[in-house]
């Protein structure tokens, strides 16, 4: 019997490639997708068959997860939700952060209410929570278990959403896994994030911006690669992962000043390509993930290598300039620094 999939967010950037995956790879599934089309959210990224005159049977619903009587109407009508709705920029949490507790707890425990009132209609609820939550690394690899210190208003917004969504599943038993992936970078991703925004900055020849001393450092896990570990979670038997959380990622890290360089390697752009600004408050230092569980339980691994999954955003980015040139005004963000100055991040 076919499946309808309820996908929150699904036309930001990680949720349209999930919606793209499942496309190809799923074809029986029914695809729900419910966005409020903020500046990182867009319908230009939904596949054809979403299109209002197109046969098949998905459907996209302009609305807010805020919104409780839509919510129970959509998740009434599901047999799984993927809750990725969020508001989910660092730095733009520290330019504006009411934004971020709104949809990011406030928005999240509607959906669990959602899910609570279907009761046993649901068969999951994955809710993709992220790496921001631990902080900076106490451990040379950061398994699920490492303390949750988040360091930004928008990681300690997940942090709330994560916890709420593990006290459900505590208290009412509801069918939830929660995964955080780290930094996810690909096709599609908004310029305001580090990889797209280095990318145009040499597609343009203007200068790629680091933050400080570029020493801050990230796994980075290519979307597609994301993408096949939900459809594992997805599709996995309750035993394994109901009640769980699973990183997502590679097990390595790259500094942003790594990042800087590879891109000037592989696009061919001369090496005085980088600018250096002030640090980023609430900067983290390191992220490296621990995927150990996520292998074992699952037999999941990244198959993009990191230099391939540049060369194929590149690739992405060069094809698609109508795509961001409206973005482009986003690129930077005010931001007011413990000194008490306005600086451009």
């Amino acid at each position: 019997m076919r499946k309808t999939v309820l996908i929150t967010g699904g036309a930001g950037f990680i949720g349209s490639n999930f919606v793209n995956y499942m496309i190809r790879h799923h074809p029986d599934y029914r695809l729900v997708v419910v966005d409020q089309l903020t500046y990182a959210g867009s319908t230009e990224n939904l596949p054809p068959e979403f299109a209002p005159d197109h046969p098949a049977p998905h459907r996209f619903w302009y609305g807010n997860i805020c919104n409780a009587e839509l919510m129970n109407s959509l998740v009434s009508e599901a047999d799984i939700v993927v809750h990725f709705a969020a508001e989910s920029h660092v730095t733009r949490s520290i330019f504006d952060n009411q934004q971020f507790f709104q949809t990011d707890v406030m928005g999240s425990y509607v959906v669990a209410n959602a899910v609570l009132k279907a009761g046993k209609r649901i068969e999951r609820l994955i809710h993709i929570s992220t790496s921001e939550v631990y902080g900076t690394a106490e451990a040379e690899r950061m398994d699920e278990s490492h303390p949750l210190n988040p360091m930004s208003p928008y990681a300690s917004a997940k942090c709330g959403a994560d916890r709420l969504f593990y006290s459900y599943w505590k208290t009412y038993q509801l069918p939830i896994v929660i995964v955080r992936p780290f930094n996810n970078y690909g096709p599609r991703q908004h310029l305001e994030k580090v990889v797209p925004r280095f990318i145009v900055s040499g597609i343009e020849g203007t200068p790629m911006t680091v933050h400080g001393d570029g020493l801050a450092a990230r796994d980075f896990v290519f979307v597609e690669d994301h993408c096949r570990a939900l459809d594992l979670i997805l599709n996995a038997p309750g035993e394994q992962v109901l009640g769980e959380v699973f990183n997502i990622c590679t097990d390595e890290h790259h500094s942003i000043l790594d990042i800087a360089h590879d891109l000037i390697e592989l696009m061919g752009l001369p090496a005085d390509q980088i600018e250096y600004r002030g640090n980023r408050p609430g900067q983290v230092a390191r992220h490296t993930g621990n995927s150990d569980k996520i292998r074992r339980q699952l037999g999941w691994q990244p198959a993009t290598s990191w230099k391939e999954g540049l060369r194929q955003t590149i690739a992405w980015y060069r094809a698609n300039q109508e795509w961001w040139k409206k973005q482009e005004w986003m690129r930077t963000v005010p931001i007011v620094t413990a000194s008490g100055q306005v600086e451009l991040h």
